[in-house]
């Protein structure tokens, strides 16, 4: 989409505001916070006026707002029209738009560019973690300006385009969390009352490699909520303070003792034999009259099985407790034949193959992001 832009100073599309809001001590107030990266404003506490420490502002819908504090993160966002009438700090510089120069919309678009996070960030001064954009800088950012029905006409386009691409995640993710919630009902059909330990189904497997201070050890790491096994940068035997690695076969069963209660656990694969996991990675693999690797790997990620994880460490966050091989080992559930397994691999490769046709999230993710660079460069 090409269309003719100058490069215009805020100065000349916005004019600073500061509505002082006289608070009524028994008078309940949204304040507001502002998402970075061009995310939005949002609520961020309702209390009453009396428990102020400091004077607020009125926002009003289609003000520019942003956080001076992190303006260097985009940390900027147009009111929208549910947000107006709340209140803001003096820490939320706010402006009214000339809307007969720019649409909020266009505006809106704008900040969710690394291009304009790039201008902050050059823009902020001060000491590491306080380096504020004062409402000065901040108008001397520049925006490419194409002319009012040429904005209307982008923003049109960026709208249409962002609603698809929301549309079709959503779908996708609708779709993934159906295909999961099949396997597992194929799973506990086929098991019916049949149930097991999982120490009668894997057995603790580790291959440990002593650590050399001139060796190399490729790294893997697991994402939680069955997002599974991923490669890393090699560690160097001088760069760590581990005394051994965990080396991975085809077909180990990795879990995370740290993340394993938000599922942090999955089958390793061909591409994987010889990585290295750190100790906090424990590995098992499958006992052969038990249980078939690919099923394994297709039961694992759904949510019924990371439902059942959750259950073996208590704790909040950071405090929450390890999950210990013994308490893995420990976990009953319904588990069926290993003839039964291999009569349902046929339907989970049905059920991949449909998966495999999806888009992948993280090409829907980029469309937007390209879009954007494509209008306002960068």
């Amino acid at each position: 989409m090409s269309s003719s832009k100058t490069e215009t100073e805020f100065a000349e599309l916005l004019t600073r505001i500061d509505r002082e809001v006289q608070l009524s001590p028994g008078t309940s107030y949204r304040s507001i916070g502002v998402k970075w990266y061009g995310e939005g404003a949002y609520v961020f506490q309702e209390k009453l006026g009396r428990e102020f420490q400091a004077s607020r502002f009125e926002l009003r819908k289609d003000d520019v707002v942003y956080n001076d504090m992190w303006a260097r993160r985009g940390s900027a966002a147009i009111v929208p029209a549910e947000l107006d009438g709340c209140v803001c700090s003096a820490h939320f510089p706010t402006f009214e738009i000339r809307c007969d120069r720019v649409l909020p919309a266009y505006f809106r678009y704008y900040f969710r560019t690394p291009k304009f996070w790039e201008k902050c960030e050059d823009l902020a001064t001060g000491s590491t973690g306080r380096n504020a954009v004062t409402p000065k800088r901040f108008l001397t950012i520049t925006i490419p300006l194409p002319p009012v029905p040429e904005q209307q006409r982008i923003v049109a386009w960026l709208d249409c385009l962002d609603a698809r691409v929301s549309a079709a995640r959503a779908l996708c993710s609708e779709l993934r969390k159906d295909a999961a919630a099949l396997i597992a009902s194929l799973h506990l059909n086929l098991a019916g009352k049949r149930r097991m330990k999982l120490s009668e189904i894997f057995e603790l497997h580790e291959i440990e490699e002593s650590v050399s201070p001139t060796g190399s050890y490729p790294q893997v790491g697991i994402r939680g909520f069955g997002g599974g096994l991923f490669q890393k940068n090699a560690v160097a035997g001088t760069d760590t303070t581990y005394r051994s690695f965990h080396r991975l076969c085809p077909d180990a069963i990795v879990l995370s003792q740290v993340k394993g209660w938000e599922g942090a656990i999955a089958v390793a694969g061909p591409a994987l034999d010889g990585w290295f996991a750190s100790p906090e990675y424990r590995t098992f693999r499958c006992r052969p009259e038990a249980a078939l690797p690919n099923y394994i790997r297709a039961l694992l990620p759904t949510p019924w099985f990371i439902e059942k994880l959750q259950g073996l460490s208590r704790g909040q966050g950071a405090r929450r407790q390890r999950t210990r091989p013994e308490q893995f080992l420990a976990l009953e559930m319904p588990m069926p034949t290993c003839s039964q397994q291999e009569t349902a691999l046929a339907v989970f490769a049905k059920i991949r193959r449909a998966q495999e046709s999806l888009p992948d999230e993280a090409d829907l993710a980029a469309l937007l992001p390209s879009a954007l660079a494509q209008v306002f460069g960068g």
